[in-house]
């Protein structure tokens, strides 16, 4: 066939091609990007309505009080939560030390190892069954495992319990990410000598760290607002706590006493504690996109 037979045919495919003015097929793409762009609306606001409202609430009583100060007795004024910030810091920086390495190796060996094989399809159900659990399992989970065997309520059971629903999300996310990194790149790498360790290690996970952070800003978020597994692993504390081996205030067990509690000043407390909560989860998410924006493939 010749070059110009063959461009008179890609010419009178792409002809076929082409969507008509008023056609049938022109009307039901239209509709259809009209409803996508409905429903990423529809999704949006509930999103901006919570944080609105959060915000709104809030916001009277940020100051320098909440970050520096105890909380206070019920019913009195003033005061803060700095313990519940330090309490949660120290929980999630836990957990993350145990889910993030799990997780994002699980993945490394899902995607780069286990292809196709029963043991892969084993671990991918059972963490599509654990990100499934309630969270209060995992909370009962870490108590019968850490708290009873190790000496009581602690930031590290709750960190424990926190590691359990963040595991799943590293792994299925960073996984997704790792196959989305081209075939050529692992090729090239090996081509010229590279071990399969280095070409992990040097190519796949660097071209795939903004998935990998996507993945732990998730699970932080998801593990961040959970209270009912600490209320069985790290418990409460009303004063300034630094040891991961005793009982640690945290911002979502705070949250849900003070909410409870039939005194307005308790009340604005919680308010403004999930509007610092809000903030802590934002800071992770923007500190993760800066430190990945310039690792894109």
């Amino acid at each position: 066939m010749t070059q110009a037979s063959q461009d008179s045919s890609s010419d009178a495919m792409l002809e076929k091609l082409k969507t008509k003015p008023g056609s049938t097929k022109e009307l039901f793409n239209k509709f259809m990007t009209g409803l996508t762009a409905f429903f990423t609306v529809a999704i949006l606001i509930p999103l901006v309505a919570v944080v609105f409202d959060v915000a709104r609430e809030g916001v009277g009583q940020l100051g320098l009080n909440v970050f520096t100060e105890r909380p206070p007795a019920p019913g009195l004024t003033g005061g803060g939560f700095g313990n519940a910030i330090v309490g949660t810091l120290i929980t999630l920086g836990i957990a993350s030390l145990i889910a993030i390495p799990i997780g994002v190796l699980a993945a490394i060996y899902l995607s780069e190892f286990g292809r196709g094989t029963k043991v892969a399809y084993g671990i991918r159900f059972a963490a599509n069954v654990l990100t499934g659990v309630p969270a209060i399992l995992a909370g009962l989970f870490s108590y019968s495992i850490v708290v009873i065997n190790f000496g009581g309520f602690s930031a590290f059971a709750g960190g424990v319990a926190l590691s359990v629903l963040m595991i799943p999300i590293v792994m299925r996310t960073t996984e997704e990410g790792l196959k989305l990194v081209p075939r050529g790149m692992r090729d090239a790498s090996l081509a010229v000598g590279a071990t399969q360790f280095q070409t992990i290690a040097k190519v796949v996970v660097p071209a795939a760290l903004p998935t990998i952070a996507t993945a732990v800003t998730l699970a932080v978020a998801r593990a961040g607002g959970e209270a009912a597994p600490l209320l069985f692993t790290a418990l409460n504390n009303n004063f300034w706590s630094f040891d991961p081996g005793r009982p640690i205030a945290t911002l979502p067990v705070l949250i849900y006493f003070f909410s409870i509690i039939p005194y307005r000043p308790q009340q604005q407390l919680a308010w403004t504690a999930a509007l610092v909560l809000l903030g802590i989860i934002l800071i992770v998410s923007v500190t993760s996109r800066f430190l990945t924006r310039q690792k894109q493939f």
